[in-house]
């Protein structure tokens, strides 16, 4: 990823843009459809009104036959929160002013800390030099948080998917033995695809959020721009669905793989929203002031990539369609030339035929000599690795040891990697016993252990 000098800028920026609001929110039903409106605003002449569309589902029935709208007001204001990552970015004042509800002093450290761990990757890319006590300043009209809903959820259970192998994982060893719905996000082929494989075909909660045009004004004009947490925005949405339908569990794809930081030796983490230090504070936010039953948690948790590379390529249905590639994700295609491509190609090459895996993304990657660089960052021969959602260093090493066993001649990047120290290091290593490892770090229901166990044969 090219690197920014970008400090100067937010310095300007700051002191041009001393406060950014949230000035408000409203909602509607537009027949059938929750659309959620925030009002953001820096300065005089800049203002940001993205939207959001829930769309109906027939579950949502209890809820709006039994409760008023006006209920949601804490959860759509959370929402918003989250939302204003995306546009305080832009000028990153050293002021936000909530005009819009409520935060006491414990959740605006909250806030706070998902702010600044959350855009770790932005500071670092741009070369911002920021610190979490100075970073920004919270101000807000209201201290006094609202009442937590008490509305009655059942043991029903809420998937996020994103059309790639971990949701898929989580979809079918859950749809088994419990009763799920996937819940999409501006759907795309891949995820569409991957529900109806699941057996939910036209049968899924279904986001439609807009990002408001004039922050990509703004970024053609060259204001900051970055990555955003996206797995704490979904988080917060989440939690709305499961009121809406009165369902209590949300089941999240999130490996301990991405506990890892993306700079090593750092706190900055491309994949900070899905480590296990997110889930716990959310998880903790949740229950503090939004609702007590409320349970957000990470199936995949206790696992690693190359365990749910292994569980997935027992699911052939969805090779054809699943995708997870960012590139490609406009077209619903692998562009085959990206670390995340790489990443996934790695990952599954030890389980999955490699004419096969040609097949899925067009061509083997392994032949392709221009990804050395991505093959270097993923190995850990370099002091960052790629900004994307991939595995540790170990498990792509011990990925690429493995796969090597399994080619008579070994394309270019294979070739590049058995002559490197690592090769050496990782064939020393027990690959059949990392297909074992179990991390206590999670908080799956003793039922769910024993089925993800039951699944990579973890006996005690």
């Amino acid at each position: 990823m090219a690197m920014k000098d970008n400090h100067d800028l937010y310095l300007q920026l700051r002191q041009r843009y001393p406060v950014f609001s949230f000035e408000g929110f409203s909602y509607e039903l537009e027949g059938n459809d929750l659309l959620l409106h925030f009002d953001f605003r820096v300065g005089s002449n800049i203002r940001f009104s993205p939207t959001s569309r829930i769309k109906y589902h027939k579950d949502f029935n209890g809820f709006y036959g039994q409760y008023p709208l006006s209920v949601l007001e804490p959860l759509i204001f959370s929402i918003g929160m989250i939302e204003m990552v995306s546009y305080w970015k832009a000028t990153c004042s050293p002021v936000i002013h909530i005009k819009a509800g409520a935060l006491d002093k414990k959740a605006i450290e909250f806030w706070k800390k998902l702010f600044f761990n959350g855009l770790g990757e932005f500071f670092y890319v741009n070369n911002i030099q920021a610190n979490m006590d100075d970073f920004v300043r919270f101000e807000t009209d209201n201290q006094q948080m609202p009442p937590k809903l008490q509305i009655s959820l059942s043991e029903q259970t809420i998937v996020p998917i994103g059309g790639g192998k971990d949701s898929v994982v989580t979809l079918e060893l859950l749809r088994k033995s419990e009763n799920i719905i996937p819940i999409i996000m501006n759907p795309r082929g891949a995820t569409t695809d991957c529900a109806k494989i699941a057996g939910f075909e036209n049968d899924f909660f279904e986001i439609e959020r807009k990002i408001d045009a004039r922050l990509l004004d703004l970024n053609a004009q060259g204001f900051l721009n970055g990555h955003t947490p996206f797995s704490a925005m979904l988080a917060f949405y989440c939690v709305l669905l499961a009121v809406l339908s009165g369902r209590k569990n949300i089941a999240l794809s999130n490996e301990n793989s991405a506990n890892e930081a993306t700079v090593i030796g750092t706190a900055v983490n491309h994949q900070y929203s899905k480590s296990f230090e997110f889930e716990q504070d959310f998880r903790n936010y949740v229950a503090a002031y939004l609702h007590d039953e409320v349970n957000y948690y990470s199936f995949l948790r206790p696992i690693a990539e190359l365990q749910i590379a292994f569980l997935f390529a027992q699911q052939k249905d969805y090779f054809p369609v699943f995708k997870s590639c960012n590139v490609g994700s406009k077209t619903n295609q692998w562009c085959a030339n990206c670390a995340k491509c790489l990443f996934s190609f790695i990952i599954l090459s030890p389980f999955v035929d490699k004419d096969v895996l040609s097949n899925i993304y067009g061509n083997n990657l392994f032949d392709n000599e221009s990804l050395l660089p991505y093959l270097k960052e993923l190995c850990g021969l370099t002091a960052i690795k790629p900004f994307e959602c991939v595995g540790t260093v170990e498990e792509v090493c011990l990925a690429l040891t493995a796969t090597v066993q399994r080619y008579q001649t070994l394309p270019p990047l294979l070739q590049f990697f058995v002559k490197t120290e690592l090769y050496q290091v990782y064939k020393e290593k027990n690959f059949a016993s990392f297909l074992l490892q179990w991390n206590e770090a999670h908080n799956l229901t003793t039922t769910n252990e024993i089925l993800l166990k039951q699944a990579l044969n973890i006996t005690e």
